[in-house]
């Protein structure tokens, strides 16, 4: 059973996640000329109401937390308005407690099988990515190896966004100033397929502000499909850890990749927890 402290949380983080696909979406995006400044990025509220066909209010409450219900007609809108791909759209059905869309079910990538693969490969860390670097899974080897990744807010749970913003991850990565190269040239690669999608571009847009390295390498064209097999890592408990990666796609022409880390030599192995609580 759902409590209230639970169902505030949830209403929080539905919040949190309407306004921040709110505010990547601009007016010529979805038609809307711009009169006079704009003070805030992306839609206002009363235009995503507008364009969802639903109330000013009704939405403002709805991203400001407060306790009322979205119909998935409502729900549907909201996502279509706000451009939402196949899972950003089941992860808002979820925070507003509604039944998952239909439409999306067999877009979802988190399936009961790889679930018990996250949990049976621990204490070994293990990913699971689009090719966005959005991270969808993870299990409780991967936290400890990275940090509090439950604590990042969905919208940043990027690995991308993580590797080049958190301070946190670069210390952790100790091939950061050579692999990060790779990443965004690898990232560029991907990107070929989806150069029109409004998520892809709200993502180097928000890079190319943010990181002075990513906005410095980006305009190189750099392009590199080829996967870092192995990884260094400094762990503030235990100190150096060496990785061997493989990565394992979820079907033949599938974007999403599960990416396996098992220790290097004896030592890694030999530093990794023996169990979770």
């Amino acid at each position: 059973m759902t409590t209230a402290v639970e169902s505030g949380l949830r209403r929080q983080e539905l919040a949190r996640f309407l306004r921040s696909r709110r505010e990547r979406i601009t007016p010529e995006q979805v038609g809307l000329p711009i009169v006079g400044r704009r003070r805030t990025p992306g839609l206002r509220r009363e235009e995503v109401a507008q364009l969802a066909g639903v109330g000013v209010t009704w939405y403002t409450w709805l991203e400001q937390g407060r306790d009322i219900n979205a119909s998935e007609q409502v729900l549907q809108a909201i996502a279509r308005t706000l451009r939402l791909d196949p899972h950003e759209h089941v992860h808002l059905f979820r925070l507003a407690g509604a039944p998952e869309p239909e439409g999306e079910k067999d877009c979802q990538v988190i399936t009961p099988a790889m679930e018990l693969m996250l949990r049976k490969l621990e204490p070994y860390p293990v990913a699971i990515r689009n090719a966005r670097c959005d991270l969808l899974g993870y299990n409780r080897g991967y936290t400890w190896l990275m940090g509090d990744v439950d604590a990042i807010p969905f919208g940043d749970r990027n690995t991308l966004v993580q590797c080049l913003l958190n301070p946190e991850w670069r210390k952790r990565m100790l091939d950061w100033d050579a692999n990060i190269p790779r990443v965004i040239a690898s990232f560029r690669a991907a990107m070929a397929d989806h150069v029109a999608e409004p998520a892809w571009k709200q993502l180097v847009k928000r890079l190319k502000a943010e990181s002075p390295l990513f906005a410095e390498l980006w305009p190189h064209h750099d392009v590199n499909s080829e996967p870092i097999r192995t990884k260094r890592y400094l762990h503030p408990d235990v100190g150096l850890l060496q990785f061997n990666f493989t990565y394992l796609y979820y079907g033949r022409r599938s974007e999403i990749t599960m990416s396996t880390y098992t220790p290097a030599d004896e030592e890694t192995a030999a530093k990794l927890p023996l169990m979770f609580d």
